[in-house]
């Protein structure tokens, strides 16, 4: 009861209020809400604390920026979500002056995407279509409900676009906020508010250990692990935050010689054999399910073959989930 009433008085506060149901909307920084609500720095950060302090809102850090969202889980989620259906969403004059943000986040990520458009269109040109690669993962990851997906190594955010509609809830993982602030841009245009990004190394997710009811039912890697050192230790550590009979799916490259991706691309590893990846399932305490070749519709000594690799986590101990 106590919780309730501390979570009551945070959002009774005419600002505070506002400040959720924007938050409702899309992860803002302090200087988007700022801009939005038209109030000072120090009286938004006093607000935003208070709304944390109450379990209705969450702060996360992305280098030197900070991000607001509303929690998504438990009994603020619950509460912002009835707030929001009886004021039926922020008010006009906030929703116009999020719109200016959000056109602002888009200009900017068009720029990043023109300026190096010429790069991965170079890369995308070698291999199977994307809509090759993109059916086959949902094919693959389709069959069944997911609660909770974790797109490691999100990028662009694509892979979370793509299964939102089979997925309760969605988090993708980059290390690079120019990717991060793509994807967040591009969930914000879908409104996909089930869907998050955050920033993180996938060597050491922040998320806690999976166990029998606990963590990702479904995990997956598209076209990151060829930029590890350890791709091993990154499924490893992905293996870590499953849920006993999760599913792991892998997309990434069959061997190859194409040297120049490493020296003009930054590619650490070229391409992967079928003993190796199982190696990798094995070593996570994971059972390789199915594996599938996507070649390219011309073929060629340049060209790559995309292969997919999908694979389930063994049932935890109350150790291991602790």
């Amino acid at each position: 009861m106590d919780k309730l009433v501390a979570m009551l008085r945070a959002a009774g506060d005419p600002t505070r209020l506002r400040l959720l149901l924007l938050l409702r909307q899309a992860e803002l920084t302090v200087s988007e809400l700022i801009e939005i609500v038209g109030q000072s720095q120090p009286r938004v950060s006093r607000h935003l604390k208070l709304l944390c302090g109450a379990g209705l809102i969450e702060r996360f850090k992305e280098g030197s920026w900070v991000f607001y969202r509303a929690t998504d889980e438990g009994r603020g989620a619950a509460l912002g979500t009835t707030l929001s259906d009886l004021a039926r969403g922020p008010h006009q004059p906030d929703l116009k002056r999020l719109s200016a943000v959000r056109e602002g986040r888009a200009a900017e990520a068009a720029a990043y995407f023109k300026a190096n458009a010429s790069e991965w269109g170079r890369i995308r040109a070698l291999h199977a279509p994307e809509k090759d690669v993109e059916a086959a993962i949902v094919r693959h990851l389709g069959g069944q409900p997911i609660e909770h997906l974790l797109d490691a190594g999100t990028g662009t955010g694509r892979m979370l676009e793509l299964l939102a509609a089979q997925v309760k809830r969605a988090v993708g993982v980059d290390v690079s906020p120019e990717m991060l602030a793509i994807a967040r841009d591009r969930l914000m245009r879908s409104n996909l508010a089930h869907c998050q990004v955050r920033q993180g190394d996938t060597y050491r997710l922040p998320f806690p250990s999976g166990g029998t009811l606990a963590g990702f039912d479904a995990v997956l890697f598209h076209q990151v692990l060829h930029y590890l050192d350890d791709p091993a230790a990154a499924v490893a550590e992905a293996g870590r935050v499953m849920r006993a009979g999760g599913r792991m799916l892998i997309a990434d490259f069959a061997p190859h010689e194409l040297e120049f991706l490493r020296e003009d691309f930054a590619h650490r590893r070229l391409g992967f054999s079928d003993r190796e990846v199982q190696g990798w399932f094995a070593a996570a305490g994971l059972r390789p399910l199915a594996v599938e070749a996507i070649a390219p519709h011309a073929a060629s000594k340049e060209k790559l073959t995309v292969k997919i690799w999908l694979a389930v986590s063994a049932a935890k101990s109350r150790a291991e989930a602790a």
